[in-house]
């Protein structure tokens, strides 16, 4: 299958796997994202009086913290539960359903676009980041994140205790997202550049989770959408073995009080349009 099959056969399963996840993400995996939240609005330079796009902005989070900062903010989802949810957030926001890499905007519409833990679910990254070039005035800004796989324990051990109990990918669930072929800083920056940005910066934030063990089970198998085909679609025993794998893998990370402290990276990397 060529590079634009697999975009279209990556881009159809997230649509289905995220269906109807919205709220198990919003009490799950939102509160590790909000870590990138501040530094991703710095690095877009998004202020009082500017038009900011969220793109892929599921609860609502960075939107709302854009709008703290007294910015006009539209925000967008390829979730139309994510979509409702930031639209009841916030009425003061523009809220649409609509997916990368074609947005419904004009040339030059937003001073800056943001897009927090997007681009990883996108059949298509370097067309995502042409459109978001195409829907923001030159001279504006663009930033992203995107998780860095290998430091990033907090999913990683659900990975190994997968590959511990020795459970076999369903073969419709996508083995990695093509964004990982631009994991590293360099090859992030580079897929800026490509795309005619000018003052491409990437760095890495790396910071800790802290979360109950069974509640960040949860949180997964709920609330993401690869990771949890994974895991769900196994037979009861199968699940058990794997739950019990993740407990084993995480006993190392515990704290006194019970709590897991996985460790989380992330890369950030922002530009002009």
């Amino acid at each position: 299958m060529g590079h634009e099959g697999l975009a279209v056969e990556f881009d159809a399963f997230e649509r289905a796997g995220w269906r109807g996840r919205s709220e198990a993400y919003s009490r799950g995996v939102a509160p590790l994202t909000a870590h990138l939240i501040e530094p991703l609005l710095d690095a877009a330079r998004v202020g009082a009086g500017g038009r900011v796009l969220d793109v892929g902005c599921g609860p609502g989070g960075v939107s709302a913290a854009a709008v703290a900062r007294g910015a006009d903010v539209t925000a967008v989802d390829a979730e139309p539960e994510m979509v409702a949810a930031t639209a009841r957030r916030l009425p003061e926001a523009r809220v649409e359903h609509a997916t990368l890499p074609v947005l419904p905007f004009r040339d030059g519409e937003f001073d800056a676009a943001v897009g927090n833990l997007v681009i990883n679910h996108v059949g298509d990254p370097p067309a995502a980041v042409r459109e978001l070039r195409r829907v923001v005035r030159p001279g504006g800004r663009v930033a992203l994140t995107s998780w860095y796989y290998p430091g990033m324990r907090a999913t990683a051990v659900f990975d190994e205790a997968v590959a511990t109990v020795g459970v076999a990918r369903p073969a419709d669930v996508p083995e990695r997202a093509p964004f990982q072929a631009y994991g590293t800083p360099e090859s992030f920056a580079g897929l800026l550049e490509d795309a005619g940005y000018t003052e491409v910066r990437a760095r890495m934030l790396v910071w800790e989770h802290k979360v109950d063990p069974a509640a960040w089970w949860t949180a997964i198998v709920t609330g993401t959408a690869r990771t949890a085909a994974v895991i769900t679609r196994q037979d009861p025993a199968t699940i058990e073995r794997v739950k019990a794998a993740y407990h084993a893998i995480l006993a190392p990370h515990l704290t006194e009080d019970g709590q897991a402290s996985l460790p989380a990276a992330a890369l950030l990397t922002s530009a002009t349009a």
